[in-house]
């Protein structure tokens, strides 16, 4: 595959990605959009797994549907699923497939119902957050 650019103007900036951003603020504001959601709040917890070397939330969600007593044979039988993304900050593809996955899971299918039901989910959407931020590539603030 080849392809060809032509710069129109002389000095201009020009950028190439091999994938559409997702930053770190598009994140906030689709986790703070969901947490605000009424229909989420008996599904859908937000939480701060650690404070990165920058004091950057690294956050992580857990998605299942509340029991009403979780001592119940039926609470204590959810497996966990643990998914985590952009250990890499560039890889912002991981990013996009996170966003789908969390949709999809607080979402009012039945086959979202039925997952959270059954399973208890862990989700770490961005575990380099200070990558992310910086722009880094392939490494933290740590290299």
């Amino acid at each position: 595959m080849t392809f060809t650019i032509d710069f129109e103007h002389d000095d201009d900036s020009v950028f190439f990605s091999h994938c559409f951003p997702y930053t770190y603020s598009d994140l906030q504001e689709d986790l703070t959009r969901i947490e605000k959601d009424p229909n989420c709040q008996d599904f859908f917890y937000r939480g701060t797994l650690c404070r990165t070397l920058a004091g950057n939330r690294c956050e992580y969600l857990s998605i299942t549907s509340k029991d009403k007593d979780p001592k119940s044979a039926k609470a204590q039988a959810k497996k966990g699923v643990v998914i985590s993304a952009r250990v890499h900050p560039g890889e912002s593809n991981a990013s996009w497939m996170m966003k789908g996955v969390i949709d999809f899971l607080v979402g009012s299918t039945p086959e979202a119902k039925a997952l959270r039901d059954h399973f208890v989910f862990k989700i770490i959407p961005i575990l380099n957050p200070d990558g992310v931020i910086n722009g880094n590539y392939r490494c933290s603030l740590c290299g």
